[in-house]
């Protein structure tokens, strides 16, 4: 973490898997469904060639969602009508988190979205003008974390200096381009334990 922590007036966070639950346990739910090693699923996106890049196209909006579907159903030797669908059948707000965000950006604090994007339709937009005063989508912008870029825009979007904020993801390697900004970090396991240190970084309540 970054010094002059007190200083901090700004929090970026990440969507899903911070401000909704683990992606990775409705994923692991969906193999089960499906009769796939939840394990295969993993490599598949992590150490196969072809999976990552159509999760990179995916995630950067060059590649719709049917034909990611398509193709990544092949490799997991699935169906693939209605496969994004059920990966994500699981996922929900983690409410205790959005507050968190609501409460930030009441006590005067400046917050903005960096999120990875497996289509811009599946975030709840009517939310996002209560709890952010920046927001940057990897498939809108055709970037995805942890290109550096991204960090810039939302603090940029934002309205303030990256070394002034806290970032907040639960992928660990999101979070080293945040560092090397000057941004405070935090790896996102639980609203129990993030919250606490968050308000420790910015010296507000937010529960």
């Amino acid at each position: 973490m970054a010094a002059n922590e007190n200083e901090r007036r700004g929090l970026l966070i990440d969507w899903g898997g911070v401000l909704t639950t683990n992606l990775w346990v409705s994923f692991n739910d969906y193999c089960v469904r499906s009769e796939i090693d939840p394990g295969a699923m993993v490599r598949s996106f992590r150490e196969n060639a072809e999976g990552r890049e159509l999760l990179i196209a995916l995630e950067k909006g060059t590649l719709e969602e049917a034909a990611f579907e398509r193709s990544f159903a092949a490799i997991l030797g699935v169906e693939p009508e209605g496969l994004v669908d059920g990966l994500f059948a699981g996922v929900g707000p983690d409410e205790a988190m959005i507050e968190a965000v609501r409460r930030a950006r009441g006590a005067g604090l400046r917050t903005g979205l960096i999120s990875n994007s497996w289509g811009t339709h599946r975030y709840p937009h009517e939310l996002f003008a209560e709890l952010f005063d920046g927001i940057v989508i990897s498939g809108r912008e055709g970037m995805r974390k942890p290109s550096r870029r991204m960090y810039e825009l939302g603090a940029q979007r934002a309205g303030v200096a990256a070394a002034e904020c806290v970032y907040v993801d639960d992928i660990p390697f999101n979070l080293a381009p945040a560092e090397k900004l000057g941004m405070a970090t935090v790896h996102h396991t639980a609203a129990e334990t993030t919250i606490p240190e968050l308000e420790r970084l910015l010296e507000v309540a937010l529960a």
